[in-house]
């Protein structure tokens, strides 16, 4: 069925898709890599499906190839996931979304991408048609390509004869490194960083990451104080 004219024509429509083509396609690295990591294809396929926010997905699987414990991987999953709630405070104020199945469907897409798109409008129609266009896209081809990766993950067998043990913690620096833009950002990445380094020695698997995120959140809070406050003088 072709497009309305007005989806046709829209900016942020084209500019969602355009950003979930690119963005979905890196489904196939995590399937891969969660199963390398030990999960079976339908684990794989239902963390992608519920959880829905890669760097949350990437860190969970990187604690458990690290030989880490199903508990010190949802934490820190869970505390990356915090801006994701913080996301979704900005855009309830924004879209006002309608009925149940509607909040519903918006809080599940509600992730970096199409919170981007959407703050990134002008037009309120245009930013519900921006989220709307990233977010679904995404999450159709995410969860597309994540099963395409866990079949193949699970026809390479042991990961270190791959040498894609260490290579969870690669796809998330790369997932990371697109967000580094600003001094603020980068700032935080070098302290959490440091405080990885500093840890995995004396810490259980798992456990650094988890050190590393509650730093991350801490710090995101205060900047955000810091720049709420500097907005009211």
């Amino acid at each position: 069925m072709p497009l309305s004219p007005v989806l046709r024509t829209s900016p942020a429509v084209r500019a969602g898709l355009t950003l979930a083509a690119a963005t979905g396609v890196y489904g196939v690295s995590f399937g891969a890599l969660a199963t390398a990591a030990g999960l079976s294809v339908l684990q794989t396929q239902a963390l992608s499906l519920l959880m829905f926010t890669g760097g949350s997905q990437f860190a969970f699987i990187g604690v458990l190839a690290g030989g880490g414990g199903g508990a010190a991987a949802t934490a820190a999953a869970s505390l990356l996931g915090v801006r994701n709630a913080l996301y979704a405070v900005q855009l309830n104020a924004l879209l006002a979304p309608r009925g149940w199945a509607r909040r519903l469907a918006s809080a599940q897409v509600t992730i970096d991408e199409s919170t981007a798109i959407a703050t990134a409008q002008g037009d309120r129609e245009e930013q519900r048609r921006g989220f709307w266009a990233a977010g679904l896209g995404i999450f159709v081809l995410w969860n597309l390509f994540t099963l395409v990766g866990s079949l193949l993950g699970s026809a390479i067998g042991d990961p270190r004869v791959w040498g894609l043990d260490g290579a969870a913690v690669a796809a998330f620096l790369g997932l990371l490194w697109p967000r580094l833009k600003g001094r603020d950002p980068v700032a935080v990445a070098v302290v959490c960083a440091v405080v990885t380094v500093v840890a995995v020695p004396w810490l259980p698997p798992g456990i650094p990451i988890l050190a590393a995120a509650a730093v991350a959140v801490l710090l995101h809070l205060l900047l955000r104080t810091r720049d709420a406050r500097g907005g009211r003088r």
